[in-house]
Parts: C-alpha cells; sequence; structure tokens
C-alpha cells in the first residue's frame, strides 16, 4: 500500500513540472543546508522548526513540501518563494487548487441536528 501512495504522490508532482522526472526536493533540502551553513537534516528540521520526521520523508519522496513549510524556508533563507520552487525543480507558473479541498463534506460538517 505504502508502494502505491508513493508512486501516487511522485506521479502527481511530477506531472506538475516541465520536464516529468526533475521534480526532486532533495536538492532543495541540501541547498538549504549549505545556505545556512547546517551540519544535517537534524539542524535543518531545528531551524525550520520541524520534527525531523519530516525532513526524512520528504527527502524519501513520502511527503510533499508544502506551502506553510516553504513559507517557513524562505523566512529562515530569505530566499523567494520561486528560488526554493525552481530548486526543488517545480517550474509551474500557475497553481490550480481543487474546490474539493476547501469544501467540506458532510462527515466534515459537525454534529446534524
Amino acid at each position: 500500500m505504502k508502494d502505491d501512495q508513493t508512486r501516487s504522490y511522485r506521479k502527481r508532482y511530477e506531472t506538475h513540472t516541465d520536464k516529468p522526472g526533475t521534480y526532486d526536493p532533495n536538492n532543495l533540502l541540501s541547498s538549504l543546508i549549505n545556505t545556512l551553513n547546517l551540519k544535517n537534516d537534524a539542524a535543518l528540521s531545528r531551524a525550520l522548526e520541524v520534527a525531523p520526521p519530516v525532513i526524512s520523508k520528504i527527502r524519501h519522496g513520502r511527503l510533499p513540501v508544502g506551502a506553510s513549510l516553504l513559507i517557513r524556508m524562505q523566512e529562515v533563507s530569505n530566499m523567494s518563494i520561486q528560488q526554493l520552487r525552481t530548486l526543488m525543480g517545480d517550474r509551474r507558473r500557475k497553481f490550480r487548487i481543487s474546490d474539493k479541498q476547501y469544501k467540506p463534506g458532510r462527515e466534515n460538517s459537525g454534529p446534524q441536528a
């Protein structure tokens, strides 16, 4: 099941880059470590104020770089969001967000009277 999820994740993000196969958050994480003069992923997780497993999951393709983490990276590194996105291979000019992401379903709407 996890392999299917990982493949689905990679497929979703590879289809959003100009050249499929170029999405690589490892480049982003390594660049941040170098820019911030840090020693390793643990130091990066402390600098970004996230748990170390978050960095590991991003590095291994099990978790995407979310918007809040990208903003935190921008705050810590003083690099633009565009620069950070370019480092990880995301070269989209526009983002499209599904309406489904913001519409609560019946199960999320709370108790029914």
